[in-house]
Order: C-alpha cells, then sequence, then structure tokens
C-alpha cells in the first residue's frame, strides 16, 4: 500500500519504519525542518516500563494541588488556560478512579514492555549508537519519599519489573558522583531500564527507513483531513492533493484538528515538560546513566558528553514562553546532586516541549472509524518508552495481522465508552 505518515517524531519515525520493514511505500510529512524536533527533541531519554504509568490516578488530586502550592512543585497551571485545557482537567479527574487506573495502568505497562524489547531487537539489529546507557535510580530524599514510593514498588511487582531497594551508601557505590552534601534517605535501583538519547535513536531509524523507500518531506504544514476524501492529503496554505491508500495521524497535539472534520474528538492536550542540557565539566562528576528525584520528579541523565535534566508538568500557557521557575528547579536539582557536573556559564540549552496527552494515560492506536485513517498519538511523557511497540502494533493493524500484545482498550473506543 501507498501509505501516509503526518508528523515525524518518534512515534511517526518509528511507524515510517515498521510499515517500510512490511513492504509499503511510505512517505512522511512534517511541518517543522527536521525529525524529532518536538516532544521527541529534548526529553529526559529514559525507558523505564514500570514507571510508564498513567497521571490520573487515586490521590493525585491532592498531589496536584500540593505541587500547585509549592514553589518547585512538579505540576503547575499557567495562564491563559483555555477551554481544550479545562476539558482536559475535568475528563483527568473522571479518570482518577481506582478501576479506571488500574485498568490504564495494565495497558500502558504491557505496550511499554513490548516496545523494550521491540527496541532492543532494533538496536541489536541495526547496531545503533545512541548515547545509551544501563540503569535507572529513583533518590529517595527522605522518610516521606520512602513512604510516598511504596505504592510504586507494588505497581513495580506487579509488572514484573526488576528492581531493589537499596540504602544511601549502596546508591552512592552506582552513582558515586552523587552529592555527599544531600541528605539520601536511599534509592530504588532498577538495572534493566535505561537511558538514551531519543532524537539520535529517531534520526537514525529514519536513516534506515529511507533505505528501504520511505521518503520525508519536511516544512509541510498538512491541512485537516477531509471527510470526503480522507486519505487525500494537502498543505494548510494550499495545495494539489496527493491520493494514498492509508493515512496514518501521528501527529501529537495537532492530531486533534487535522482529525476534527472526520468526526473524531480527541481530548489532546498539551502537557509542558522543560529540559536543560550542558556539557559535562568532569565525566567523573556526572551521572552514569539516570537518576530521577522522587521528590521533585526531576531526572538527571547521562547523554555521552553532556547531562540533561527534565521534569515538570505544565498545562496551560503559551508554548514558546519558559517560566523562570521551572528552569530553576532544574538547576537546583542538578546542583543538589551532582554540584561539579556540567558548564553552565554558556552553551547551555533550554528546552520547553508539549507532550501530547490524553486524560486517562494511554495512547490510541488503531482505526479512526474513517476509511483508511489510522491512529497512533496520545503517548504523553512516555513517548519515547512506548514507540517501537506502538509502532509496531499499528503495522500489524494495518497489514491485517494480529498483534502479539493484547491490545484491549488502546483503542478510539476507549476514549467513545468512557472506560
Amino acid at each position: 500500500m501507498k501509505i501516509a505518515i503526518v508528523g515525524a517524531g518518534i512515534i511517526g519515525v518509528t511507524t515510517a519504519w515498521e510499515l517500510a520493514c512490511d513492504g509499503h511505500e511510505v512517505h512522511v510529512f512534517d511541518r517543522r525542518s527536521a525529525a524529532a524536533e518536538e516532544s521527541s527533541f529534548a526529553n529526559a531519554g529514559v525507558v523505564a516500563p514500570g514507571y510508564v504509568t498513567p497521571w490520573a490516578a487515586p490521590g493525585m488530586r491532592m498531589k496536584v494541588l500540593r505541587s500547585l502550592l509549592s514553589s518547585h512543585g512538579a505540576i503547575k497551571l499557567r495562564w491563559p488556560l483555555g477551554g481544550r485545557d479545562i476539558g482536559f482537567m475535568r475528563a483527568w479527574q473522571r479518570a482518577c478512579r481506582l478501576e479506571t487506573y488500574l485498568a490504564n495502568r495494565a495497558r500502558m505497562q504491557r505496550l511499554a514492555f513490548y516496545s523494550r524489547q521491540r527496541l532492543h531487537g532494533i538496536v541489536a539489529d541495526r547496531e545503533f549508537v545512541y548515547e545509551r546507557s544501563d540503569g535507572y535510580l529513583v533518590l529517595l530524599r527522605g522518610k516521606r519519599e520512602k513512604k510516598l514510593v511504596q505504592p510504586g514498588l507494588e505497581v513495580l511487582r506487579q509488572a514484573g519489573a526488576v528492581f531493589r531497594e537499596i540504602d544511601a551508601d549502596e546508591a552512592r557505590r552506582i552513582e558515586p558522583a552523587l552529592s555527599a552534601e544531600t541528605d539520601l534517605a536511599g534509592a530504588i535501583h532498577l538495572p534493566e531500564d535505561e537511558v538514551g538519547n531519543c532524537r539520535q535513536f529517531a534520526m537514525l531509524l529514519k536513516r534506515e527507513a529511507e533505505t528501504l523507500g520511505t521518503q520525508f518531506f519536511f516544512d509541510c504544514d498538512i491541512a485537516p483531513l477531509s471527510r470526503a476524501a480522507p486519505c487525500s492529503l494537502s498543505l494548510a496554505a494550499g495545495s494539489p492533493a496527493l491520493e494514498y491508500d492509508a493515512v496514518v495521524v501521528c501527529a501529537g497535539v495537532s492530531s486533534a484538528a487535522l482529525l476534527a472534520p472526520l468526526g473524531v474528538q480527541l481530548p489532546l492536550a498539551p502537557v509542558y515538560g522543560y529540559s536543560l542540557s550542558a556539557a559535562l565539566r568532569e565525566p567523573l562528576n556526572g551521572p552514569r546513566s539516570a537518576v530521577m528525584d522522587e521528590r521533585f520528579k526531576v531526572a538527571i541523565s547521562r547523554m555521552g558528553l553532556r547531562v540533561r535534566v527534565a521534569g515538570s508538568a505544565e498545562l496551560g500557557g503559551r508554548p514558546g514562553e519558559l517560566h523562570p521557575a521551572a528552569v530553576q528547579t532544574l538547576y537546583k536539582v542538578l546542583h543538589d546532586w551532582f554540584p561539579a557536573a556540567a558548564q553552565l556559564e554558556s552553551g547551555v540549552q533550554q528546552w520547553k516541549g508539549a507532550r501530547p496527552m490524553l486524560p486517562d494515560g494511554p495512547p490510541v492506536i488503531g482505526p479512526s472509524g474513517a476509511p483508511g485513517v489510522w491512529l497512533n498519538l496520545g503517548h504523553g511523557s512516555s513517548g519515547w518508552a512506548l514507540s517501537c511497540g506502538s509502532a509496531r502494533v499499528l503495522a500489524d493493524m494495518v497489514g491485517g495481522r494480529a498483534a502479539e500484545i493484547d491490545l484491549e482498550g488502546l483503542g478510539l473506543e476507549r476514549l467513545r465508552s468512557g472506560d
């Protein structure tokens, strides 16, 4: 089949690769000038399937309220809040019910563990090098964090994740550069989890997809799809329509507007994350792999000869506006744990990216209801961790084959039923 993909982030690129491997003729369109320039550009890079869980969970409403009142809180509301943001929050509150959370958690983790398996297969087959390292350490500053993390450990057990609860001394043996000046009550070590440069992986896989005949077209702002001809694409500024046998929408937050004329209503909202990337001052003073500060929900990752600090969940506001308090939290956490790791005097990359989130957590993968139009979207902050599995699932569905995992609850019908 001749298939168009709208969106060249990590989801679009992995989808293009899998469809090309199946023998399809694939064209990928993106409004940016290169692949992986939005949510995939400068994220934390952590692949930790056991930690892939819905944001909508029992007790989260109180956690959000506490975070809003804290100067370094992980979750913030910013003005202006649009109707889309308010609708998202209402749907999110409904999804915080225990039974809904448990169902969505199972769906996400099933997909996450499958995705890690697919990622490892691609990397081994293609011998990719993309600033990858093994291990993930969740840092617990005090007794409060040790207590609050216990329900999460039960989630890891149920998911079959490999982890150990360790004391501060062992944590510092695993990550020797951790500052002795910052209180550390203990940590959770996940040796099978990993960190890697998402954008580098996307660029490598794009090149491999091109060797199979996939064509990428950039600076292409695609017009909303037409109900009369859903598999025709044209530019928003006007252009002759291109006809395809199928269209796969992987366009992040923009997907909602693309699909609206087809009657597909998606409660997608951008939840913004921040990151800092800086050159390592001295490699021995930086992290070996990735750590996450449980109190502030900030990850510090080793990216080759750089260190990346990522966190925050910001709803509302303006896409290009970086809030000083959010950036300052990243600097604070970096200084607390690795004070001599990075060259911060100049050349620091500050980034804010929109995570395309659905209020209940899991992405939507599968048919849209319109003939020939498929969906692979709504992965939120877990896009890197879910990308390879999502792409293979979508390719199997397009090809009429049974997927290798249970797809219950990953389709559009979940949103329509309110499940």
